[in-house]
């Protein structure tokens, strides 16, 4: 979509793009309600302080995860839990799968 608004080929490679199209598209990751982008494919929705939608970029980006994750481990919420307990968070299944550590192996033998 990005590139589509940028008027720029999207079978090209990024080392293949010319200065000013990828500055076109910068200004398009930084700036999407300006351009028109949906608000569905912004990566901020509804910021919780302020009520806005808005795109993050880099390193901001993870520090508004940890700003989110914290605010979900100071109210006690079901996924900040999670996030504590180092858990899945997702609904997904934890009695097999995505286990950390070393293996056990098998012991024994005749």
């Amino acid at each position: 979509m990005v590139c589509k608004k940028a008027e720029v080929d999207v079978t090209k490679r990024a080392g293949e793009l010319t200065n000013d199209e990828i500055e076109r598209v910068v200004a398009i990751i930084q700036n999407p309600l300006q351009f028109k982008i949906p608000v569905w494919f912004l990566n901020r929705q509804k910021d919780f302080k302020t009520g806005k939608h808005s795109q993050i970029v880099a390193n901001n980006l993870q520090g508004k995860w940890r700003e989110d994750y914290e605010r979900l481990k100071k109210i006690y919420a079901h996924r900040g839990l999670r996030h504590w307990w180092g858990l899945k968070v997702r609904g997904q299944h934890t009695k097999t799968t995505g286990r950390r550590g070393r293996t056990v192996g098998i012991l024994g033998g005749k």
